[in-house]
């Protein structure tokens, strides 16, 4: 069994703390009349029957000790934190820049490049708004003045990924341009966007291709599409036809949105991949790789410019995701989120890393929206239990780093028990990626709890203290020993999200207002903007 974490908080697992059972083993020792009491309460709450805990008892172990000291309430911790997490983004800087660029990433154990992505210097690319955020502007404007001539006539691979292009090369040159104002990014955003904009010369519908040829605009349709690819490049080109005052970016993306509101959906849930046609290709549902930032991408839109269909389609997700994805470990009342297939809705009891922004979506939705109160509760209790187990998975291994994939146990439904381990095996590759700090800086800003925060920086820790490489840092295997294995490669998203959003969890100044701005999916803030009534009607933007 495994030990349930704490930070000098109450021991308290997040479901514990919900229903105001405060014991750390109140399983094992509340009797069942107390059952019968609370789903009584949360009957009337929510219009759902809850369902009795099974006679079975589980004990929950006593916790270690935290794993790092947490600072007093006020105190001066984060800005020497915050200074921290700069000077490793300036070490994995200095070391792409001294062994990479112009290509994409350096290999941190071996200090040789790679192009994964086109060869763009996409880790430059990735990194601008990074370098802005930090205040590292002589950094930015060298980087800047190095790619200004950038050209995206080929590819390295041929053909550029539609995808990958758009969140993390357009993302970063429209983030790094709205903060800054230089106009330099917006004229390589439009370039670029023009250029990738064949990839919706599509039959029958006009849903993007997989990937573009940069230098003649032909296309790779490829056998389908996953929701994701398809459904992540509204941000981005909406926030770039209101920067440039091009009606077609808009249309091509809305026309996307306006296929998948009338497509098929089980409950909300929309299928995994899709046939260019519009027409689903399986009837598998995740709120993970391949899908999750479509769901992410449905509420931005509506904070970035007010669509109101996309808020419509948001909430209706997000409430299949929360009756049909959400479950519970038995024993810790560990909640996860987790793929399930056809009508049968078989789990798959597999949780990613990559599902681990979930919590910060649905947790800037309860901030963002006028939600009923018992909607916005459930909200707000979904993104707390799901963000809670994607720090444990963090805090449970002997290097505190994050494993890429879980095994859960699974105990039922989250909707059928709102009450009621964890994994018996791990996929023991961190990979650095950026989902859970995403969430943790979301649930910050969102709570004001100081908590998560200082989760952030035992991970922050973690990461310094075993991905450390002699050419910035470096993923590793084997998570769960005391030195982990390191694997020869930094993915430019480290950079971009993953030390973004720590430095900004850890800013007390709040540069980037969650009022004010949206983060595309690869952490690339873009302003929140209105249309005028003369650009409504040009794009025929009736809600």
């Amino acid at each position: 069994m495994l030990p349930v974490h704490s930070d000098g908080s109450p021991a308290r697992s997040t479901f514990s703390r919900l229903t105001t059972l405060k014991s750390d083993s109140w399983l094992g020792r509340r009797p069942v009349l107390r059952w019968v009491a609370l789903g009584s309460i949360v009957l009337v709450t929510f219009v759902f029957f809850v369902h009795p805990f099974s006679s079975t008892k589980a004990t929950l172990v006593e916790k270690p000790a935290p794993a790092h000291n947490r600072p007093p309430k006020g105190s001066s911790t984060w800005d020497p934190r915050k200074e921290e997490v700069r000077q490793t983004f300036l070490y994995a800087w200095k070391a792409y820049m001294d062994k990479a660029f112009p290509n994409d990433e350096v290999l941190p154990l071996s200090g040789r490049n790679t192009n994964k992505f086109n060869g763009w210097a996409v880790t430059l690319v990735d990194s601008l708004d990074t370098m802005w955020l930090m205040g590292l502007k002589d950094e930015f404007k060298a980087a800047v003045n190095s790619i200004k001539r950038q050209e995206f006539l080929t590819s390295s691979s041929g053909y550029a990924p539609f995808f990958e292009t758009i969140i993390r090369y357009l993302g970063g040159y429209l983030s790094a341009y709205a903060l800054s104002g230089d106009k330099v990014l917006l004229s390589l955003a439009d370039d670029l966007g023009e250029r990738l904009l064949p990839a919706f010369n599509t039959e029958p519908i006009g849903w993007p291709a997989f990937s573009v040829r940069p230098g003649d605009g032909s296309i790779n349709k490829g056998g389908s599409m996953l929701l994701a690819e398809m459904a992540s490049c509204q941000v981005e080109y909406k926030y770039l036809s209101k920067a440039t005052g091009r009606p077609e970016y808009y249309e091509k993306v809305e026309n996307v949105m306006q296929h998948l509101y009338d497509a098929d959906n089980y409950h909300g849930l929309l299928a995994e991949r899709w046939y260019l046609n519009g027409k689903p290709t399986n009837n598998h549902y995740t709120a993970g790789a391949g899908v999750d930032s479509a769901y992410e991408y449905f509420l931005k839109q509506y904070l970035q410019s007010g669509d109101q269909k996309a808020k419509k389609q948001y909430l209706k997700s997000i409430d299949g995701i929360i009756n049909k994805l959400l479950f519970l470990t038995p024993t810790r009342q560990l909640l996860f989120v987790t793929d399930i297939t056809g009508s049968s809705e078989s789990p798959a009891n597999q949780m990613e890393h990559l599902s681990c922004y979930l919590p910060g979506v649905i947790a800037l939705g309860a901030h963002s929206l006028d939600l009923p109160a018992a909607v916005k509760q459930k909200h707000e209790w979904a993104a707390e239990g799901l963000a809670y187990t994607c720090w444990v998975m963090y805090a449970d291994q002997k290097s505190h780093l994050g494993p890429d994939n879980a095994r859960m146990v699974n105990a039922g439904k989250w909707v059928d028990a709102l009450k009621k381990d964890y994994t018996s095996s791990w996929s023991g590759q961190y990979l650095m990626r950026p989902e859970t700090v995403e969430s943790l800086y979301i649930m910050w800003k969102t709570t004001g709890d100081e908590i998560w925060r200082d989760r952030g920086y035992a991970i922050y820790q973690a990461i310094e203290k075993h991905t450390k490489a002699p050419y910035g840092y470096a993923s590793v295997s084997n998570i769960d020993s005391d030195s982990p294995n390191k694997i020869d490669e930094m993915p430019s998203f480290f950079l971009a999200e993953t030390l973004k959003y720590l430095y900004l969890l850890f800013d007390n100044d709040d540069p980037i207002s969650l009022d004010k701005w949206v983060f595309n999916t690869e952490a690339h803030p873009l302003p929140i903007f209105s249309w005028s009534a003369d650009e409504r009607a040009a794009l025929n933007i009736t809600s």
